[in-house]
């Protein structure tokens, strides 16, 4: 996120204050949604212990057998999985952290169209960061729970359905397709991507239960498994990719998987893993060939074993690949979200659980599984729900309820293509509120005409001071005020953008017509650009604050960058730091955002 002033840093403090601000409001809706649910429970239990001390028939819900062991350790597994990421998503780094530590980096060496795509995520997330950063949380720990409390049923292969959506759009934008076009991918690194995986499990959970009892679902499922593992040890065994020799490649100073192993172990995180990274990043460096060939032998042979679907050799292969992947995890991968802003336990934790479900599906195959029936339709639906049943549809409302909690904001922030002004703010500060007479002066407009302040009473006035021969900040100013200009609408008739010279040696109107034609300013009815004597100009300086001194050379004028903006009573309200901050691309703006949205509040109380 760059601007003029510069790029934020994760630890702004406005910007932390602004996302913890939010999370505790949204974190209150929350509450009482737990709050009505629990009436909601409440109510259910009174009404059944009423029916029945009158003698009702309460059969209820009948399960027709046991939820498949091998989709109870998806649901579960990828549920609790999606709650630790949506609590990872707390830091309080997260809103500017997200695409500047984690999308960009992912998508910085994938091709260009993959670059392009990701910057889509990119722009929405800078351009809305509190709703953004708020709305995965939400949307993650909703998810997570709709999984955990939906174990069978519609609702729960809907859970399915969710997760396998969130988790696609994840993938693409938060991580570059898993790196999966990028050199030097492996899956030692993350490839194909954690949430890929999330994605395939919420597939599965979203499939009929009497598919389960298929074999031929188990056997695809297994065999699945199998060539991906197979598809890993080949690209693992890929020649010229540094991960035999452990020396330089065109992709590294160092062997991959030696530099990735020595980056990860300075990263912020407990001295204890530290050190663990660092030894393994020196026992790779000098034992890479061996490494590298327990590595490919292991998922090679795991993935034909798979594949084969030898049932003998299936659990001790499982065995084999959990010892792996733990140990990726922990020497290679640093635990996922150790240092920097890690949102996820990357993806040895995923593909353990997705490679024990196949193993489940095959060894613990159930019985004929029916979805969940009414045991006897003949009674009125309240009389046939369970207390269980209730409480878990109840808790399932909740989880979506939380869900949209999250996803409602990050619908609206993707189609908004105007910066929130929390973004500018966080460069220059809140504006400050003023109540004060603006000063009168009398000057001449871009077309020779005189003007003065007072000309403008009744409506409201943005003053500020522009360099109309500036090649930097000036035009980008000009640009955010005329980029407000449009966000007013109709109300724009009512107010009015002046800004006055703040240059000494070139102030002719001359000089300022040429400005506003570079910039396409001649166009709007009420842009007033004035200029005058520089006696004139330096007492309207004065009496607004503003400095100009001229840069050694005598380029370029250095002067404030202030904008102030004034009611229709002719009194200063606001006083904004004329910086635009990151927001700066043709279709959007933090800065005229907040200039548009002070212009309104006048407008509405005058």
């Amino acid at each position: 996120m760059t601007g003029m002033g510069g790029a934020l840093q994760t630890t702004n403090p406005v910007m932390i204050s602004a996302f913890e601000s939010a999370l505790l409001r949204q974190s209150l809706v929350v509450l009482a949604i737990l709050v009505l649910l629990a009436v909601a429970w409440r109510l259910t239990r009174e009404a059944r212990l009423s029916r029945a001390g009158h003698g009702s028939s309460t059969i209820g819900i009948e399960a027709l057998g046991e939820e498949p062991w091998a989709r109870k350790v998806l649901r579960v597994g990828f549920g609790l999985l999606w709650l630790l990421d949506g609590f990872l998503q707390l830091q309080p780094a997260m809103p500017i952290g997200l695409p500047t530590n984690v999308m960009t980096p992912a998508a910085a060496t994938s091709p260009l169209w993959v670059r392009h795509l990701v910057n889509v995520g990119v722009t929405i997330w800078n351009n809305h960061p509190i709703a953004a950063a708020t709305s995965a949380v939400w949307i993650q720990l909703g998810i997570g729970a709709w999984l955990l409390v939906a174990p069978r049923g519609r609702w729960s292969r809907t859970g399915g359905i969710v997760s396998f959506g969130w988790a696609l759009v994840v993938w693409v934008f938060g991580e570059a397709f898993g790196g999966m076009f990028a050199p030097g991918a492996s899956w030692l690194f993350g490839l194909p991507g954690a949430v890929l995986i999330y994605a395939v499990a919420g597939l599965l959970v979203a499939l009929p239960e009497r598919t389960w009892s298929s074999k031929v679902l188990q056997r695809v499922f297994l065999a699945g498994v199998g060539v991906y593992l197979v598809g890993m040890a080949v690209l693992q065994a890929w020649p010229g990719r540094g991960f035999w020799s452990g020396r330089a490649t065109h992709h590294a100073s160092t062997g991959d998987l030696v530099a990735m192993t020595q980056q990860m172990s300075t990263t912020p995180q407990p001295g204890l893993f530290s050190r663990l990274i660092a030894d393994f990043a020196s026992f790779d460096a000098s034992n890479a060939f061996a490494v590298n060939l327990f590595v490919v032998v292991v998922l090679a042979v795991v993935g034909v074993v798979f594949i084969v679907g030898a049932r003998r050799l299936l659990a001790p292969a499982l065995i084999a690949l959990v010892v792996l992947c733990l140990a990726a995890w922990v020497f290679v991968q640093d635990l996922g979200f150790f240092g920097g802003t890690g949102t996820d336990p990357n993806s040895m934790i995923p593909t353990i659980f997705l490679a024990a479900g196949a193993w489940l599906a095959v060894v613990r195959t159930p019985a004929t599984v029916s979805e969940p029936a009414f045991a006897d339709r003949s009674l009125a639906w309240r009389e046939r729900i369970t207390p269980t049943y209730a409480f878990r549809a109840l808790a399932t409302i909740g989880a979506l309820a939380v869900m949209l909690l999250g996803a409602a904001p990050m619908a609206l922030a993707s189609t908004n293509p105007v910066a929130d002004p929390i973004v500018a703010q966080a460069i220059d500060g809140s504006p400050t509120v003023l109540d004060t007479v603006a000063p009168n002066f009398n000057l001449t407009d871009q077309t020779g005409q005189p003007t003065s302040l007072a000309s403008f009473r009744g409506r409201v006035v943005v003053l500020t001071f522009l360099d109309p021969v500036c090649t930097s900040d000036c035009p980008l100013i000009a640009q955010e005020l005329r980029r407000a200009d449009s966000m007013l609408g109709s109300s724009a008739r009512r107010t009015e953008f002046v800004a006055v010279v703040a240059n000494p040696i070139f102030h002719s109107v001359s000089v300022v017509d040429a400005f506003d034609r570079q910039e396409s300013l001649t166009s709007l009815p009420n842009w007033r650009f004035l200029t005058g004597s520089v006696a004139q100009l330096r007492g309207v300086w004065n009496e607004f604050g503003i400095q100009a001194v001229v840069e050694p050379g005598g380029a370029m004028i250095g002067h404030s960058e202030l904008l102030y903006v004034i009611d229709q009573r002719g009194h200063s309200r606001f006083a904004l730091t004329t910086d635009p901050g990151p927001g700066t691309s043709s279709s959007s703006s933090s800065f005229a955002g907040e200039v548009a949205g002070e212009v309104r509040q006048l407008l509405a109380s005058g």
